[in-house]
């Protein structure tokens, strides 16, 4: 009988798989379930369940349709993260399409993320809701509803002319339990403030949204490959207002040589709703970028006619996501380049909205004790990192059980010897 290496445990080959294999590639939620996209809202018998991760594919042309059943009630976000295959060049515009309407074909929601100057394919993200609101008259009935996806370059000319692999989640959210203010926010502490300076302590990003490196406050450091996206999240509460600057260190070739847009980084919010992001030029000398001002999370924000400050609707964890262009290599070389992230949290954490209900996941706009200790000491059980150290532990334990077998059988030969 084979005898299964020591550390790995059931179920995780595929993880120890892919940790040997291409580290690159975009790693799916483990239990994401497949789906098939209907090229109509008739033929979309495919539920998707509020809580759940699902994967499926999108079409270099046309748009594929997903049904939602709703109520009255809870307010749904939808978001599709488009994943291309690896290239060194993409079409500025290129980029996924995501909306929500309901069964008369009137939109709710609409969203587009795109590669944007980086001009090098990546996984990317869109959201749409149908948002409960006092201020809104459309779709806010229970019935049937459809998230629709589709290419923002149908004609695939941008990246690839095939079709892209796609992972899809939706969340709920309850209502609060009472009424509260129906406008959003004026003013904020809207001053850069200096970045959050320290020793930068070893964190390494994750390969996809499930798998992303828990961060807290302080400054972290990587390092990052030309045509690689790193995830990481961060913890913020209610009340706490998030800053962030991305750093790119220095390279010893390549120097005087400039990649306009070198790193984008991108913020997501708990339901992987794009908040904002920031390009940082390289020309082979430290260069870094922060995210512009958000305002502290509070429920009022998704009053703002603004998008960017209606996404900071909700606490939970906000998703880092940072991608170096491909065309990095062409000056500098294929090697990593060093990334620093310089994380600040300010306001202490306030009170909620009061939910008269639970979400789904139950746990998606809330922070815990014992997230705010896995950002600090980087201990995730969802992390890439976890799994890597698990993976590397079987090999050298399943080395060493297979040393130890051999000088086992070799004595016991020598004690047979007459």
């Amino acid at each position: 009988m084979a005898l299964a290496p020591a550390g790995v445990l059931p179920g995780r080959t595929a993880v120890a798989d892919e940790a040997a294999g291409d580290a690159g590639a975009y790693a799916f939620a483990e239990d994401a379930r497949s789906v098939d996209g209907a090229v109509s809202t008739a033929d979309a018998v495919e539920r998707l369940e509020p809580g759940r991760t699902y994967r499926s594919t999108l079409p270099a042309s046309g748009t594929v349709y997903y049904r939602l059943e709703l109520d009255g009630v809870t307010s749904t976000y939808a978001s599709a993260t488009a994943v291309p295959p690896a290239g060194r060049t993409a079409s500025v515009i290129d980029g996924v399409k995501v909306a929500v309407q309901d069964g008369e074909g009137r939109s709710c929601d609409v969203d587009t993320a795109s590669f944007g100057t980086a001009g090098s394919p990546h996984p990317v993200a869109a959201w749409a809701m149908r948002e409960i609101s006092p201020r809104k008259s459309l779709c806010q009935e229970s019935g049937t509803y459809y998230l629709s996806v589709e290419r923002v370059d149908p004609d695939g000319e941008g990246s690839s002319p095939g079709p892209w692999e796609m992972e899809l989640t939706t969340v709920s959210e309850p209502p609060p339990a009472r009424a509260g203010a129906t406008s959003a926010p004026k003013e904020w502490n809207s001053a850069p403030p200096q970045p959050f300076t320290g020793q930068p302590e070893r964190r390494s990003g994750g390969s996809g949204f499930t798998r992303a490196a828990p961060v807290g406050q302080g400054v972290w450091r990587d390092d990052i490959r030309p045509g690689r996206t790193l995830f990481y999240k961060v913890p913020v509460d209610w009340g706490q207002q998030l800053h962030v600057t991305a750093e790119l260190g220095g390279s010893s070739t390549g120097k005087g040589r400039y990649t306009a847009a070198a790193l984008d980084l991108d913020l997501y919010n708990p339901v992987r709703g794009r908040v904002v992001d920031v390009g940082v030029g390289y020309d082979g000398v430290r260069k870094a970028g922060s995210l512009v001002p958000l305002p502290p999370v509070a429920y009022v924000n998704r009053h703002a006619a603004v998008r960017q400050v209606g996404a900071m609707r909700f606490a939970g964890s906000y998703y880092l996501v940072a991608h170096l262009s491909a065309a990095v290599a062409d000056a500098f070389g294929d090697g990593p380049v060093p990334l620093t992230l310089r994380v600040r949290l300010s306001g202490a954490p306030q009170d909620g909205p009061g939910y008269a209900g639970e979400s789904v996941p139950s746990d998606v706009f809330t922070v815990t004790e014992g997230d705010r200790e896995a950002a600090a000491e980087g201990e995730d059980a969802g992390g890439d990192a976890a799994f890597r150290a698990l993976a590397v532990g079987g090999i050298g334990t399943g080395t060493a059980l297979l040393a130890g077998l051999g000088v086992w059988a070799l004595a016991a030969r020598r004690r047979t010897v007459p």
